[in-house]
């Protein structure tokens, strides 16, 4: 069949492409050739983008489509996501103590398996993202990966139940755990457990970029209240995150206390068996997305088919056009069409239609404008999640730093002494308080002040929550400061370990609540800006990417510490690093100083990333208007 090139003139005067000045930047974006040349599934396309479906495939009709998604479909999702923060942050508070009290583990080894354990089930989160957008979906994705996590999580719970998979806790006390007498762990017993431990990581990895993607997915875009239900889903999303949490941090504790260490980790398999029956229960009810093929075989094409056309010219008089499919056909299969934009050019070469491709070239050599738009729009995103990293490091170090702290401080409420191991609960507790005051006082309030209609955009939270980060740390770094101060001045220097009956250890609460003040503000912006930014069969990879920033926050806390400790400590001239396992001669302040210099650094760059970045819908409202205005001046022809 024959093609049919199609041109939007440019204004008045028009300059040919052939002779058009050197130093003017031709809008490609008008310039498309659409064919029906291809004969492969590619050329064929798919008339059913973002359009919802069956679990079959089968396109829902109207009827059927009335009775699936909705708030409904997603209340069944919220309790998946539920019991999965749940076992995840009740191992991150439990684990370390279970490797040093029972497995013998010494405490810094104890903590590097934890941090790595909950780096890689994050940063590893792409991987689940891809098997969903790629293969599987997501709905069938969650099911395995849940599956999975059952798995590991049993696999704990017997450790820590059968004595055969723990060393001898005979003649094992306080003072032999801290001189490093007890029978170490085997290692083959040690080997088990990092097995289940890291099988538990893999299933995560695989759930956490796909709930909130399959969640968003039960609302129809086509609805007037899309954007008000979106907004909505997300806050109530991480509502649900912040309840596991809260259950983990105090529930599972108190367990641990009364009940053992197997009992703790068994209730945290029995809720995710419980979370994983609910959520099947609900499957009638699920709207569904088509996965759209490999994003990977996508990206790769892109980049061997622009890289072949590297020394073309769009000067050249070979071009024929960009190529793109006719009418509502998409070349990748669950996606709408995406507009051009004049970013990242030299990926336009991918697209470039020369006289020379035969009438049916190869997808490694010639790629709809589409897919060209989908790396673009995977590489605009990176750099607004990467400056989360910042704000995911400062939560990891609350998580072990905060809780030494409040080992030396009283943590007695009246009568009521409270675990230190259920101080992480109170960002948890400032995170649901403000979550449901969000849309009864902050909206109303910031509406007055920006306009916009939900209060603020999905940036604006984001640098919000960075900006509330900041002051959280710099406040840390006075009370530690003061704290330390009271510490050497009242001799407790030595005894570290002794809590100080007149210090209270709810001064901490002003920086736990600001960080989770800062985390609610900034995860749910940027989980919802992930989901509508990513192009419609890679949400899951855009959703991960969050996940992946937490990942290399944990990471990067890692790496920090190590290098703290090896810059600021001596141990030949017995000088204690800022990081010293005693902190009362350690310096914790100066690292909270040296974190808040890092947050505003970090906030400056996403200031000016998200000066430049421009939401999609604008650009595609941009891209109408400029058409509208051309097509005013002058005919449009077709030859």
């Amino acid at each position: 069949m024959a093609s049919r090139e199609i041109k939007s003139p440019e204004p008045l005067p028009v300059t040919p492409a052939s002779v058009e000045a050197p130093h003017r930047r031709k809008r490609l974006g008008m310039y498309f050739l659409e064919s029906d040349d291809r004969r492969t599934a590619l050329g064929g396309g798919y008339t059913g983008g973002a359009t919802p479906v069956s679990i079959r495939g089968k396109p829902l009709s109207e009827l059927s489509a009335s009775k699936t998604g909705g708030w409904l479909a997603a209340f069944f999702i919220f309790g998946n996501e539920m019991a999965e923060r749940m076992a995840y942050f009740g191992l991150s508070v439990n684990m370390v103590a279970f490797m040093f009290y029972v497995m013998h583990r010494p405490f810094e080894a104890s903590a590097n398996a934890v941090n790595n354990f909950l780096g890689i089930s994050q940063a590893s989160s792409v991987l689940g993202g891809f098997i969903a957008d790629a293969y599987l979906g997501r709905y069938w994705t969650i099911v395995i990966f849940t599956t999975i996590y059952l798995a590991g999580l049993t696999g704990i719970t017997l450790c820590a139940t059968m004595t055969s998979l723990m060393p001898n806790q005979d003649k094992c006390d306080q003072i032999a755990l801290l001189l490093g007498n007890c029978e170490p762990a085997k290692p083959w017993q040690m080997l088990y457990l990092y097995v289940v431990l890291y099988v538990t990581a893999f299933g995560a990895a695989g759930i956490r970029p796909c709930v909130s993607s399959f969640g968003a997915d039960q609302f129809d875009e086509r609805s007037r209240d899309y954007k008000k239900h979106l907004d909505r889903f997300f806050n109530f999303f991480y509502l649900s995150v912040t309840v596991g949490a809260i259950v983990a941090f105090t529930a599972v504790v108190y367990i641990q206390i009364k009940h053992g260490w197997g009992s703790a980790f068994g209730s945290l398999a029995v809720a995710m068996g419980m979370s994983n029956l609910v959520f099947f229960i609900g499957t009638p009810l699920y709207r569904h997305r088509l996965p759209g093929g490999s994003p990977l075989t996508r990206v790769a094409q892109v980049l061997v088919a622009a890289f072949r056309k590297r020394k073309a010219s769009f000067q050249s008089s070979e071009i024929v056009g960009l190529y793109e499919l006719p009418g509502k056909r998409s070349a990748v299969k669950g996606s709408s069409k995406i507009a051009h934009t004049d970013d990242f050019r030299c990926l336009d070469k991918a697209a470039l239609k020369l006289k020379e491709d035969s009438v049916d070239p190869s997808p490694w050599r010639l790629c709809t404008v589409t897919q060209v738009e989908e790396i673009k729009i995977l590489l605009k995103l990176v750099p607004i999640p990467a400056c989360t990293i910042m704000l995911n490091l400062v939560l990891t170090e609350f998580l072990t730093l905060s809780v030494q702290q409040a080992y030396t401080l009283n943590t007695h409420m009246g009568s009521l002494k409270l675990p230190v191991t259920c101080m992480p609960v109170f960002p948890g507790l400032s995170i649901f308080l403000l979550l449901s005051l969000y849309y009864s006082v902050f909206v109303p309030l910031s509406r007055k002040i920006t306009g916009h209609p939900h209060g603020a955009s999905q940036l604006q939270r984001v640098g919000i929550g960075l900006a509330v980060s900041i002051m959280s740390v710099a406040w840390a770094g006075l009370f530690e400061r003061y704290r330390r101060h009271y510490a050497i001045e009242h001799g407790y220097e030595v005894s570290f370990l002794t809590p100080m009956s007149d210090l209270s250890a709810y001064w901490l609460l002003i920086q736990y609540c600001l960080i989770g003040i800062a985390e609610v503000f900034c995860i749910v912006g940027l989980l919802e800006f992930l989901y509508e930014g990513a192009p419609d069969a890679m949400r899951s990879i855009g959703s991960s990417y969050a996940a992946v920033a937490g990942g290399l926050g944990c990471f990067a806390a890692t790496i920090l510490n190590n290098i703290v400790k090896s810059v600021t400590g001596d141990e030949e001239r017995r000088r204690p690093s800022w990081l010293s396992q005693n902190i009362n001669t350690g310096r914790f302040d100066h690292f909270y100083w040296l974190l808040t210099v890092m947050s505003v650094i970090n906030f400056v760059v996403f200031l000016f990333a998200a000066h430049r970045y421009q939401y999609r819908a604008k650009q595609v409202t941009e891209i109408s208007e400029q058409a509208n205005m051309q097509l005013s001046t002058r005919d449009h022809t077709v030859p």
